[in-house]
């Protein structure tokens, strides 16, 4: 089954970093928008950031911008995302998703596919 395969997510203190990681094994990253989303509990799916194929440019949501940072490597077929600063909001379930286009920041989950099991991230004391 072609999906992609999130890591990295943990519980931390508000403050704190993590860093997320996706892959796939049956699936190319090359030459597709790469997103992350994230889906807290009674809260819909939002997005959190997109990266272009080339890796530029790149996309984030308000609410974490200045604090994360998405990079991929082609090579490896891996995107990752940084979390610094990382606030009791920013609680949720983080996943990966490759999609046709960042459509200048106004990607959408409906767009995106070859979603996997998602990696939980709590933050807090």
């Amino acid at each position: 089954q072609e999906q992609v395969v999130e890591s990295g997510g943990g519980k931390v203190q508000p403050g704190g970093s993590l860093r997320l990681s996706c892959t796939a094994s049956r699936l190319t990253f090359a030459n597709y928008a790469m997103a992350w989303f994230r889906q807290a509990p009674g809260k819909e799916r939002e997005g959190v950031s997109c990266i272009t194929w080339s890796g530029s440019p790149t996309y984030y949501a308000d609410s974490v911008k200045g604090r994360f940072t998405i990079s991929r490597d082609n090579a490896k077929n891996t995107v990752d995302l940084q979390m610094n600063s990382l606030k009791p909001e920013d609680t949720a379930v983080y996943y990966c998703a490759r999609g046709p286009a960042c459509s200048g920041g106004g990607y959408s989950a409906t767009t995106f596919g070859f979603w996997g099991q998602g990696t939980q991230v709590t933050v807090s004391s």
